[in-house]
């Protein structure tokens, strides 16, 4: 194996950048410093994982709330705070974690982002 080639940002650093959104993530997978980085690779992946399971969340959510009509809106409005606030935690735990050097696997997501940062 070649020696890693050395950057001016730590692949734990770069790993919890990679969580800001979707976009760090992308460049961080294709960039060849770090792109060869299981750390990177991983939390890159699994960020982008995030991203859609929120953009799907946040999709349904809306198709849910057009059916329901006025009687509905005050319970999914409340329900999306919730998911937001989830959501933010989770993402919080994930780029503190990746910054500590920790890999946190989130449960479905983190098992797809790990078969790919192994390819």
């Amino acid at each position: 194996m070649s020696d890693p080639v050395q950057t001016n940002v730590s692949d734990n650093a770069a790993g919890a950048v990679a969580y800001i959104t979707f976009f760090p993530a992308i460049i961080f997978l294709l960039l060849p410093p770090y792109n060869k980085s299981l750390s990177i690779r991983f939390n890159a992946w699994q960020s982008i994982f995030l991203d859609i399971v929120l953009i799907v969340i946040n999709w349904a959510m809306e198709y849910l709330v057009a059916p329901t009509g006025w009687v509905g809106v005050s319970f999914f409005f409340t329900l999306t705070q919730l998911i937001w606030g989830l959501w933010i935690l989770v993402w919080v735990l994930c780029a503190v974690g990746a910054l500590s050097g920790r890999r946190f696997k989130l449960p479905l997501v983190g098992s797809v982002a790990e078969l790919l940062a192994r390819q």
